[in-house]
């Protein structure tokens, strides 16, 4: 009789499913390819910090190793946390003045800026 239990155990065993990935994980994994993709183009590397940015949702802010800045945004902190894990994502505490000075900005940012100033030319 303890034959056939174990015997059924292990039918049962081997033929369970494996768990699907939660909806988080798969949000985070989808993250974690574009900060990789990210880092890829922009000098094989970046560094992020992560902010809070109202209604749970959390900012991913990217700079790559050739100054090129983007954002991202996850639906919550620990889907931005685990994304920037899976990708191998240096993370700072601040973005203070030392990463802000990693940032090359361009024409378009400048006059971005100033277009919301002082009346410059509209988005392209």
């Amino acid at each position: 009789m303890a034959d056939s239990t174990q015997a059924e155990t292990v039918e049962t065993v081997g033929s369970a499913q494996p768990a699907k990935p939660s909806k988080d994980e798969k949000r985070a994994k989808r993250l974690a390819r574009e900060i990789t993709a990210f880092a890829a183009s922009h000098g094989g590397s970046a560094e992020g910090q992560l902010a809070h940015i109202g209604r749970g949702t959390t900012r991913i802010a990217l700079v790559g190793a050739n100054g090129e800045w983007g954002v991202l945004v996850a639906p919550s902190h620990e889907t931005a946390r685990r994304a920037a894990e899976l990708a191998g994502l240096t993370l700072e505490d601040e973005f203070d003045g030392e990463m802000a000075a990693k940032v090359r900005t361009g024409l378009y940012e400048w006059t971005r800026m100033a277009g919301m100033q002082i009346g410059g030319p509209a988005n392209p």
